[in-house]
């Protein structure tokens, strides 16, 4: 029994041993489950802000060169009339000078009054062309922008799928091992159980159980009896 006794408690050390162990990495396994569980939905939504603030660049830039076009064409047709109209002038005032060969103060009235136009028009150029090209620069620093913010968009996008794709196999490598433990810990709780039986059994075998106090009372009854017998026999025999 001692033997048969001893041999059980060492398996059943062993299987509470290996459950134990088993419950370590059960229990370590969650808790990485748990965290790339949450560290994938944090990268899906960057992921999703980055697209929407994308969606939203894409969409200001657009309306943003639209209007750079629309402001670009009115102010090359302003340059292009007011160039126009101080050639018509230019010519119509030279002309008139050479051709028609008007009297000396209708001719210095008309030159004035000429140049005086012909100056306020090449202001108007002036304007039309400076408006012009601080749109234009405008444009161009703001298509930079655009391009600078939408690469940084490409690569933060990238870097972060990359780190969700290896996150996503991480988690499935994770969930199949868990499963892997707990189908162990199942077949290691079984066996323990079964140990644990027939720990039981053989115990009830093995170790003496304490007689209840009916039993001992029993027993000194039946003792006091028999020494009774004993002595009534003796008494008759004479001795």
């Amino acid at each position: 029994c001692d033997k048969e006794m001893a041999e059980t408690e060492a398996k059943k050390a062993e299987h509470e041993e290996d459950i134990e162990h088993l419950d370590s990495k059960i229990q370590r396994g969650e808790s990485s489950k748990a965290k790339l569980t949450a560290e994938i939905a944090e990268l899906e939504a960057e992921l999703g802000q980055i697209a929407q603030s994308q969606k939203e660049m894409d969409g200001q830039r657009s309306e943003e060169h639209a209007a750079y076009l629309e402001a670009k064409a009115d102010y090359e047709q302003g340059v292009e009339g007011v160039q126009m109209a101080i050639k018509v002038l230019k010519e119509y005032y030279g002309g008139s000078s050479f051709v028609q060969q008007p009297e000396v103060s209708t001719h210095s009235a008309a030159s004035g009054e000429s140049t005086g136009i012909i100056g306020l028009l090449e202001v108007t150029e002036s304007d039309f062309s400076k408006l012009l090209a601080e749109t234009e620069a405008d444009e161009k620093d703001s298509e930079d922008s655009y391009e600078k913010q939408t690469k940084a968009n490409k690569i933060a996008k990238a870097e972060k799928e990359t780190s969700a794709k290896y996150k996503t196999k991480e988690l499935k490598d994770t969930e199949a091992e868990l499963a892997e433990l707990s189908g162990d810990k199942t077949s290691e709780q079984s066996e323990l159980d079964a140990v644990l039986e027939y720990y039981s059994s053989i115990k009830k075998q093995c170790v003496a159980k304490p007689d209840s106090y009916e039993e001992r009372k029993a027993r000194r009854e039946a003792e006091i009896n028999g020494l009774k017998d004993a002595l009534e026999i003796l008494e008759s025999q004479g001795v």
